[in-house]
């Protein structure tokens, strides 16, 4: 992937090469607005729960991972391509707005414990399908994580309209163009993870969800209104070893 175009990123590249890359594809966001108080026991105290028109935001992501390796090293057949999806919500710190990671459920095994292990994410075994026909996307998730709290999805989606990309201030642009993530380890300790993109190729899109059980470990009710809809069809994406966050407070 080319890193020179880097002129739209809020913060400079890390002065180090990366050591991931990765495609997103057949994404699809929905977000849901949330009072703060029903999220902000879940996150570090060194993190700043981000809001946007006084509402936190709770969303939950599904896509499929293709290509994805070390840097230096081919794609391999049994662990470059599979589904993943994710709950999440928006924060900050130092300055840097990133993600914040619930849940991270996928289809393979072996980048479940990749995950764990180098990035401190809450990843978790799922039996996942993800398959697109004429435009639409089936999707299924259930966790089969041992020990881990039931979480299940499985809905169909498409996109409704052409492509374009965010306007820096509207919603859209702050659910979406987020460089780094947060994760904490066994300790405690908060660490940043930086990303690397072009802007999201965003589209309209319209879904049909059947079950969706991701936010039950939480104990966070959805609200009923219907979610929030962006779909892209791919998305190219680098990232880093991670960097410890200091204490805000």
């Amino acid at each position: 992937m080319d890193i020179s175009n880097a002129a739209h990123r809020p913060w400079p590249l890390p002065h180090r090469p990366w050591v991931l890359t990765m495609q997103w594809h057949d994404l699809l966001f929905m977000h849901w607005p949330l009072p703060p108080a029903l999220l902000r026991p879940f996150i570090p105290h060194a993190l700043a729960l981000e809001m946007f028109d006084g509402a936190a935001w709770l969303g939950i992501t599904a896509f499929r991972m293709v290509g994805t390796r070390p840097r230096l090293v081919p794609p391999l057949p049994w662990f470059s391509t599979f589904p993943e999806l994710n709950v999440r919500t928006y924060v900050s710190a130092a300055g840097k707005p990133g993600i914040w990671f619930f849940s991270l459920d996928a289809g393979n095994w072996l980048a479940v414990r990749g995950a764990r292990a180098l990035f401190h994410l809450p990843y978790y075994d799922a039996a996942m399908v993800a398959e697109s026909s004429s435009g639409v996307v089936r999707y299924s998730s259930t966790r089969t994580h041992r020990g881990a709290p039931s979480a299940a999805f499985t809905g169909h989606y498409c996109p409704i309209g052409p492509v374009s990309h965010s306007a820096v201030g509207s919603l859209e642009y702050w659910l979406t163009e987020r460089y780094c993530l947060y994760a904490t380890d066994r300790r405690g300790r908060v660490w940043r993870g930086n990303i690397h993109h072009t802007p999201w190729p965003l589209q309209p899109a319209e879904a049909d969800i059947t079950c969706n059980t991701m936010t039950d470990p939480l104990q966070v009710r959805l609200p009923h209104r219907a979610p929030l809809l962006h779909f892209a069809l791919r998305l190219d994406v680098v990232a880093w070893t991670l960097e410890a966050v200091e204490a805000m407070r």
